[in-house]
């Protein structure tokens, strides 16, 4: 499976990336040794995270959030949190 994740960063900005193993890249952000980005940052959270079945799909994804405003980017992340609270509720 591959992996397309938002963290919020502790300064409020936010990093997306992809990944195929998301335990060991989330506890490599949470370490300080992830993306350049997120180094300094911490601590960060994970706010989205969106599965795929191809390396290809995944990337395509993490390329069109890139490319998404901050404004749209919450949106987003609203959006899968409220389908995910949902999801708890049923």
């Amino acid at each position: 499976m591959n992996y397309v994740y938002i963290l919020e960063c502790e300064d409020g900005s936010y990093y997306t990336g992809w990944t195929n193993d998301l335990n060991r890249r989330f506890a490599m952000h949470c370490k300080g040794k992830g993306a350049k980005y997120t180094r300094g940052r911490g601590p960060v959270e994970l706010v989205y995270l969106e599965e795929f079945d191809t390396k290809q799909e995944a990337m395509s994804k993490e390329a069109k959030i890139k490319r998404l405003t901050r404004k749209e980017k919450l949106l987003l992340i609203e959006n899968y949190q409220q389908e995910q609270k949902l999801n708890l509720e049923h």
